[in-house]
């Protein structure tokens, strides 16, 4: 009886230290694997015969981004972050905008939408920083942040109707439709793909993205392009057509 228990106890152990090699295994797999992939999104891009038209964004408060590299590596345009009207100030936004616009890149401007303020701030800030230009390509509205975290909330009901608000402003500045930088939880919980007819800007890494439900104009494919023209990574994008 003693031996039966002592052989059950050896081939437990022994069936524990497999598991224990085999769950060390998979770790270090999913470790190889993370290591992989963030080394091939340093340098990934979408195929250019299934993607001819690829271009960049360039964050807020970037400084000594050689657009003339940006655009001989590849891209031809470019969107400029602004920051948002309840943000820091970024003094290097004209001089940025200027020089994208003098290299041979087309030049957009891209800008968050906070449901904390009011449509009329933000539409101020930017009309105040951003020329009316017919030559600037239709500015991009990044859907992200969520009234839920607002302090206080605000209702889903008035996030949208803010939202309707600052597009109309921007497009009447603008003279353009504006473009919809839609992220995934915020389409959840607002619809907007379904409720607003404009074109969207969605975003995935390596992946196409497909949570909009309809088709997308502009795909951010990779966040952490590593390039030449910058000494930090930037975002690189593409154009369904």
């Amino acid at each position: 009886m003693a031996r039966r228990a002592s052989k059950n106890r050896k081939k437990k152990r022994g069936l524990g230290i497999w598991v224990f090699r085999a769950a060390a295994l998979l770790v270090l797999v999913a470790i190889a694997f993370a290591a992989w992939f963030w080394w091939d999104m340093r340098s990934w891009r979408p195929d250019t015969a299934l993607y001819p038209e690829q271009g960049a964004v360039i964050a807020n408060g970037t400084s000594g981004t050689r657009f003339e590299t940006l655009a001989a590596t590849g891209a031809g345009f470019v969107y400029l972050k602004l920051g948002g009207a309840g943000g820091a100030p970024d003094p290097g936004f004209a001089a940025r905008l200027s020089r994208a616009r003098s290299s041979a890149l087309q030049t957009g401007i891209s800008m968050p939408f906070d449901p904390c303020l009011k449509a009329d701030a933000q539409s101020a800030r930017f009309t105040r920083m951003v020329p009316r230009d017919a030559q600037l390509l239709s500015p991009a509205l990044e859907l992200r942040q969520l009234g839920s975290a607002c302090v206080p909330a605000v209702s889903d009901a008035a996030v949208e109707a803010e939202l309707m608000t600052l597009i109309n402003q921007i497009e009447m500045h603008a003279g353009k439709p504006v473009i919809l930088r839609l992220s995934r939880d915020f389409e959840l919980r607002h619809n907007v793909a379904r409720m607003i007819e404009r074109d969207l800007w969605l975003e995935r890494d390596r992946a196409r993205p497909d949570y909009a439900g309809r088709p997308w104009l502009l795909w951010s494919a990779n966040g952490h392009y590593v390039s030449e023209a910058s000494e930090t990574p930037i975002e690189w994008v593409v154009v369904q057509r």
